[in-house]
């Protein structure tokens, strides 16, 4: 596949994790700052697969499903992440990231 088109696939299968909306733009530093950026996902996308032998699509899908919840109650905030499956955490592993806190330290109201 040609370098142009595995950019614009890394950016935008990206910004579908991301949900960032399509961005048009007319002027030459915009257009080289989106193309650097969107060097950069390929980039994050390719380190990704290699460190976790799986597919974008599957890590996506996997890390798409770790959700937060915000719980608020007259003592003040608190943010809880779902745990980790085993292949979530082992993701996590593999790129070097600490999974996300489960419960995060209460805000005062």
């Amino acid at each position: 596949m040609q370098s142009g088109l595995l950019l614009e696939r890394g950016l935008r299968d990206l910004r579908r994790v991301l949900e960032l909306r399509p961005v048009f733009h007319r002027l030459e530093h915009r257009i080289r700052a989106h193309l650097l950026l969107r060097s950069l996902a390929l980039l994050l996308i390719r380190v990704t697969e290699r460190r976790t032998g799986q597919t974008w699509n599957r890590i996506a899908t996997q890390l798409g499903r770790v959700h937060e919840v915000t719980l608020t109650g007259d003592a003040g905030q608190l943010v809880q992440t779902t745990p980790p499956t085993t292949e979530q955490a082992a993701l996590y592993r593999d790129c070097g990231i600490k999974p996300p806190p489960r419960i995060t330290p209460a805000a005062s109201a």
